[in-house]
């Protein structure tokens, strides 16, 4: 059983601090339960500086502001594994993101140790510990924690600390650290910004299948469920689903009676939001309508250009020992293809920046790709 402390009250969070603030690599792990809620509701913060394992509860402290700042820290290293929810958390509950951070999963994949691998395998791997993983389903909101809750969390910071050596040694020595601390800027990026409601059309499911008509009324459509599951802290999918949003926006339903007909929806979504589903489409901007969206992998030529690309890419990923799925994922080479369709206006895509651009630039440039 490892020791850990559990903190539950703001002066003691404020010593913890004032010591984190004296080291140069925090690990850290969230604890969160989200299953019909919008936000991520943060049941657990983990953190070891290799001297203090800190169980922090935030259901306790009132104030986490002096822990976020930690985070900001340019000489502070954050070392996560598979981080992306918790820069959820953060983002949400901190306002801030990690300066300096170290996903251990991406650095696990560039060391050879697999792609995607799990904590418990990386664990298994590095140290040839095996966890248990029975409370990563529990409930982390439901006071007081068990031990066996407390011991599965500690765990998930200590031995992350523990493994964290090997990794660095193998980065440096393949020159290949940088390339983890950009991949870290890279998640990082933009997550403090609200989200886009005027886009939120376009992340409905099979919103290309509709005319540029239609998709003014799903346009509003979508603001409206977004800005409503925001409100209420709703998981999108519990205000109205994506296949009654493309219905509703294909029939455009004048009264109830007609709406109340569609059997797309449910009956508790018509007669929750019935009316103002009613109200918001005949506020569609039909005369200035969003530009059908334009899908690439129907383009002409497509399939034999994401083929070329890919063998390249393979071909690279094999000669510098680094995984297909991080070096050229199959949105990684959509972008590439939009970049060229697009006559390379705008950003350079994913693949033509950083350490990848190194790799494949020379070997892209070479290729003949159909209709472009």
């Amino acid at each position: 059983m490892l020791a850990f402390e559990y903190i539950k009250d703001d002066a003691r969070l404020t010593e913890l601090v004032s010591q984190y603030r004296q080291s140069h690599l925090l690990v850290i792990d969230t604890e969160f339960v989200r299953t019909r809620t919008y936000y991520a509701r943060l049941g657990l913060i983990q953190a070891y500086d290799g001297k203090t394992l800190a169980l922090i509860d935030p259901v306790a402290v009132s104030n986490l502001s002096e822990f976020w700042d930690l985070l900001v820290l340019p000489e502070i290293t954050t070392v996560l594994h598979s981080c992306s929810e918790d820069l959820e958390v953060f983002a949400r509950n901190g306002q801030c993101q990690p300066y300096k951070l170290f996903d251990s999963q991406i650095a696990a994949s560039l060391c050879g140790f697999g792609h995607g691998l799990g904590y418990g395998k990386l664990v298994e791997q590095t140290l040839d510990i095996s966890l248990d993983k029975g409370e990563s389903r529990t409930d982390w909101m439901k006071r007081p924690l068990s031990e066996a809750q407390l011991n599965y969390a500690a765990n998930d910071v200590y031995y992350l600390y523990n493994l964290y050596p090997q990794l660095l040694e193998k980065l440096e020595q393949q020159g290949r650290l940088d390339w983890v601390y950009e991949e870290g800027a890279r998640m990082t990026n933009g997550r403090l910004a609200a989200p886009n409601v005027e886009q939120a059309y376009l992340k409905v499911k099979n919103a290309f299948q509709l005319s540029s008509r239609q998709l003014a009324f799903l346009k509003v459509l979508a603001q409206w469920r977004l800005k409503r599951a925001i409100t209420r802290d709703l998981a999108v999918g519990f205000v109205v689903k994506d296949h009654a949003l493309i219905a509703l926006a294909k029939k455009q339903p004048k009264n109830s009676q007609e709406l109340f007909n569609m059997t797309e929806l449910t009956e508790q979504e018509k007669r929750i939001h019935g009316k103002d589903i009613l109200a918001l489409l005949q506020t569609a901007d039909v005369e200035n309508p969003p530009k059908t969206i334009d899908v690439i992998a129907l383009k002409t030529g497509y399939k034999t250009s994401f083929k070329a690309i890919k063998n390249c890419l393979v071909a690279i990923a094999e000669e510098q020992l680094v995984p297909i799925e991080l070096l050229g994922s199959k949105r990684h080479i959509h972008e590439y293809l939009q970049w060229l369709w697009d006559g390379k206006q705008g950003d350079a895509p994913l693949l033509l920046s950083g350490w990848r651009k190194g790799l494949v630039e020379a070997k892209l440039s070479e290729l003949v790709l159909s209709n472009i």
